[in-house]
C-alpha cells in the first residue's frame, strides 16, 4: 500500500524553513481550503533539473495576483527553493508541487489581511498515465460539466478552486473504463482535459483551442515551439466537437501527461502517427538537461 503524502519521509519547504513532511501542518480554519484562496503549480524535474522552472514561478505569482493576493517571496527565491527541496530529498526525476494560499487569520470571504503561505513539496512520479499506453493513445470520456465563461470564474489562474469540476468530471471518466475526460467551454466548444490541453491533427496540420478560458499551459507553449522547429503549422481556433470525425491524429499535453497520444474521444477515433510520434520524442529530448541529452 502506498504511503499517504502526508506521511511521505521526505522535506517540505514551509514559509522559508524545510520541515518534516509529517510534521507540515495548517488549520481546519484556513481561508484557502474554505474559500478556495488558494493557487499552485504542477512541476517536473528531470535529471535534477526543473523544466521552465521560473516560467512556473512566474506563473505563479501572477495567479495569485488574480486571486487578489501576493506571494511574499521573489521568483527568484522561489526558483531557488524549490531547487533546495529537491536537492535536500535527493530526487532526480520529481514532481514538483509549489502551493500558496491565504491563512486563518480570519475566516469569512473578505480575507484581505491573512497571511500569506507558500509551501514546496517534491515527490518522485512515474509517468501520469501507463507508459505503453501513451503510445497507443488514451482513451478520453466527454465531460459533463465545462470550462466556465471567463467572465464568471478567473480562468487564466492555476487556482485550487477550478479543479473542482476537473476532478469530478475524472471520477467519471475512470468509472467508465476511460483515462481522462475532455471537457467543452461553456458555449459547447471544445476546451481542454481535467488537466491537460488538447491538439488535433488534419492534413498535416496541427488544431488547438484557443485557450481564453482554460490555460494555455507550459507544456502546450512547448510543443507549439517543437512543432514549428519542424515547420508544422499550429492554428489555434474554436473546434466544435462536430469536427472531431474530421482530424486524424489527436495529443495531450501537460507537465503530468507531457506529449500523450489519444486513440478515442467518446465515438471518435484516432489513430497515433507520424506527428504525434515526432512530437512525444522531441518533448523527451526537450526536457532532459543539456549535458544528459548530448550524451544520450
Amino acid at each position: 500500500m502506498a504511503v499517504p503524502f502526508d506521511q511521505r519521509p521526505d522535506l517540505i519547504w514551509f514559509d522559508g524553513k524545510l520541515i518534516p513532511t509529517a510534521e507540515c501542518k495548517i488549520s481546519v480554519l484556513t481561508h484557502g481550503l474554505h474559500y478556495a484562496s488558494c493557487v499552485f503549480e504542477g512541476e517536473r524535474a528531470y535529471g535534477g533539473k526543473i523544466f521552465k522552472g521560473t516560467e512556473h514561478s512566474e506563473r505563479l505569482k501572477n495567479s495569485a495576483r488574480v486571486l487578489d493576493f501576493e506571494i511574499p517571496y521573489s521568483v527568484a527565491e522561489i526558483d531557488a527553493a524549490k531547487q533546495l527541496v529537491l536537492e535536500k530529498n535527493n530526487q532526480k526525476d520529481a514532481y514538483v508541487r509549489p502551493v500558496a494560499w491565504r491563512g486563518s487569520e480570519a475566516l469569512g470571504v473578505s480575507a484581505q489581511n491573512n497571511k500569506i503561505h507558500l509551501a514546496i513539496a517534491t515527490w518522485e512520479w512515474p509517468s501520469y498515465f501507463d507508459p505503453e499506453q501513451r503510445l497507443k493513445g488514451i482513451r478520453l470520456d466527454l465531460a459533463e460539466y465545462r470550462r466556465p465563461d471567463p467572465k464568471t470564474a478567473p480562468c487564466l489562474a492555476k487556482a485550487a478552486g477550478l479543479y473542482m469540476i476537473c476532478t469530478i468530471s475524472k471520477h467519471r471518466a475512470e468509472q467508465r473504463g476511460y483515462a481522462d475526460a475532455m471537457m467543452l467551454d461553456w458555449e459547447g466548444r471544445v476546451a481542454e482535459c481535467t488537466g491537460a490541453n488538447i491538439f488535433f491533427i488534419k492534413d498535416g496540420k496541427i488544431h488547438t483551442p484557443i485557450a481564453d478560458c482554460f490555460l494555455a499551459g507550459i507544456t502546450r507553449a512547448t510543443a507549439i515551439q517543437l512543432a514549428h522547429r519542424r515547420n508544422i503549422e499550429v492554428i489555434e481556433r474554436r473546434i466544435m466537437p462536430e469536427e472531431l470525425s474530421s482530424f486524424s491524429e489527436c495529443f495531450i499535453t501537460g507537465t503530468a501527461a507531457e506529449v500523450t497520444a489519444v486513440a478515442e474521444i467518446a465515438n471518435w477515433k484516432f489513430t497515433p502517427s507520424r506527428i504525434t510520434q515526432a512530437l512525444m520524442n522531441d518533448y523527451s529530448a526537450e526536457v532532459q538537461p543539456k549535458g544528459k541529452a548530448a550524451a544520450a
